[in-house]
C-alpha cells in the first residue's frame, strides 16, 4: 500500500542521520498522499539503522492505523494537525537538532540576518508561545500542532516552511518529505549562523528589499535561479 510514499518517507528519515540532524531515535519524517488522505510516518522508537520500508506506518488523518504492525511516532498527532491546517504541505520533519533546538529552548525566533536565510524563508522563523498546563496535560501532541498553526494565521507556511516550538524543538515542512528534510537542514544552518551573528554583536535584520530580492529570485512566478525545465 502506497509503496512509493513509504519508500520516500523511509529515505527521508535515513537522510536525517546523514545530515547530522538526529541521534538515537530523536526525530521523524512523514509524508502525505493527499488523494487518499493517508500519511506515512516513522514508527515510534525504532533506531534508524534498523529501519526498513515495511516498518513505515500508514495512518489516516484521524490517526487510525491502516498499514504496519508497529506503533506510529508519538508525534503523529502533531503531523496530522499540520497536514489538516496547511493544505499545501506534503511532508513534515521534526528533529532535536542542536542549534535549532537551542534556539527553541531559549524561546527565540530567528530573524533574517542575511541572504542565506532569505533564500529559503520569507521572513523571521517564529518560535511558538509556551504551551499551557492544560494543553500539555490533554492531547499534548495534537495541541503542539495547533500552537504551531497559531504562528501562521497571517503567514503563508509555504513561504516560511519551519517553526521552533518553545522549549521543545524545530519542525520543518515542504511539498514532500524530501523537500521537508532539505528545509530542516537549512533551518539548522540558519540557526547556527544566527547565534554566531548575535555573538558578534549584530541583531539588526537585513533590509526588506534584500529579503524580497533573494527570496523571490528562487520562489514564485518571477523566479530565475537555477535551470529552467525544457518544454
Amino acid at each position: 500500500m502506497l509503496y512509493n510514499l513509504r519508500k520516500a518517507v523511509l529515505e527521508a528519515n535515513l537522510s536525517l542521520v546523514e545530515h547530522g540532524l538526529v541521534i538515537f531515535t530523536w526525530g521523524n519524517v512523514s509524508g502525505i498522499d493527499r488523494e487518499s488522505g493517508l500519511v506515512a510516518i516513522k514508527p515510534s522508537g525504532v533506531a534508524y539503522d534498523q529501519l526498513k520500508i515495511h516498518d513505515i506506518v500508514l495512518v489516516d488523518l484521524d490517526g487510525k492505523q491502516v498499514f504496519g504492525n508497529l506503533n506510529p511516532s508519538s508525534d503523529t498527532p502533531t503531523h496530522l494537525a499540520l497536514y489538516k491546517q496547511f493544505p499545501g504541505v506534503g511532508g513534515i520533519v521534526h528533529t532535536h537538532s542542536e542549534w535549532a533546538t537551542s534556539r527553541s529552548q531559549a524561546g527565540k525566533a530567528i530573524p533574517v540576518y542575511g541572504t542565506t536565510h532569505a533564500d529559503y524563508f520569507f521572513g523571521e522563523i517564529p518560535c511558538t508561545r509556551p504551551m499551557t498546563i492544560e494543553e500539555t496535560a490533554e492531547r499534548y501532541e495534537e495541541n503542539t500542532g495547533h500552537v504551531i498553526a497559531e504562528c501562521f494565521r497571517d503567514v503563508d507556511p509555504m513561504q516560511i516552511p519551519a517553526v521552533l516550538v518553545h522549549s521543545h524543538g524545530p519542525f520543518a515542512w515542504g511539498s514532500d518529505a524530501t523537500e521537508a528534510v532539505h528545509n530542516a537542514v537549512v533551518l539548522e544552518e540558519v540557526a547556527k549562523m544566527a547565534f554566531r551573528t548575535e555573538v558578534l554583536g549584530q541583531e539588526k535584520p537585513i533590509d526588506r528589499f534584500l529579503l524580497e530580492k533573494h527570496f523571490l529570485r528562487k520562489h514564485g512566478a518571477g523566479a530565475y535561479y537555477g535551470q529552467k525545465k525544457k518544454k
